[in-house]
């Protein structure tokens, strides 16, 4: 693929591009027109390639999935191309912006050593900060270290549960639209209607110091009974 057959709006996101991952998964594409999962793989060593065309998105440069058939092996196997340049969302140029220690800072001081999710206490140096409504939907046009009520405090694996939930949304893939995820659990615990466009309730329990004893027993019972300890816990609250 020549430049010139690229949108120059494309073209002058492309150019802004500096991070090695997404910078080696857009030349490739421009010089040949997609990358398939494959390579991104076996040529660039990425074992996971959606994280790869997500890097690529958060720079701001929309991408879109198909699928082709592997030279290697004929089966069907994903790949990415450059998207309609009307896909193009604000806020997108460069990538996610940096936090800054200070606004680190203000939030520990705002909701306290505490995982958003569980309610459980971290050590601020594990808490990482993560958007309410997530960057792949709402951009980062309103980065605002003033308003904090904007952003939460999660530790690593809430972080991951998270993303992987919102990853498989309807939302995140398709809609785009800000005001589903500001009534999902993952963006207000506190307050929600559904959990990824889904109308369930959640509750993450942690058992702490003395609580994991309590916790022991309930998973030997669940076991001696071949079911799961959530659905245990259901049943003795339904008496």
């Amino acid at each position: 693929m020549e430049k010139k057959n690229v949108d120059p709006r494309i073209l002058a996101l492309c150019e802004k591009v500096t991070k090695k991952r997404p910078k080696t998964v857009i030349d490739h594409i421009l010089k040949h027109g997609y990358i398939t999962t494959e390579e991104l793989q076996e040529t660039y060593s990425y074992d996971h390639p959606p994280r790869a065309a997500r890097d690529v998105r958060e720079e701001g440069v929309p991408l879109e999935t198909f699928r082709i058939e592997s030279n290697r092996t004929g089966r069907k196997i994903g790949a990415y191309r450059f998207a309609d340049p009307a896909k193009i969302k604000r806020g997108r140029i460069g990538g996610r912006k940096a936090f800054s220690k200070a606004f680190k800072d203000a939030l520990i001081e705002r909701y306290g050593e505490f995982d958003a999710l569980t309610a459980q206490r971290v050590e601020g140096r594990y808490l990482q900060i993560d958007h309410r409504v997530p960057y792949e939907v709402a951009g980062d046009g309103e980065h605002d270290e003033d308003n904090l009520d904007a952003y939460m405090l999660l530790d690593a694996s809430s972080q991951r549960a998270k993303s992987w939930s919102c990853e498989h949304c309807q939302n995140w893939t398709e809609l785009l639209e800000e005001n589903t995820c500001r009534t999902c659990y993952w963006a207000f615990p506190e307050s929600y209607t559904h959990v990824a466009m889904i109308e369930v309730r959640r509750a993450d329990l942690q058992w702490d110091a003395e609580e994991v004893k309590l916790f022991d027993r309930l998973a030997d019972e669940a076991k001696r009974e071949g079911i799961s300890v959530s659905a245990l816990i259901k049943r003795k609250l339904q008496g």
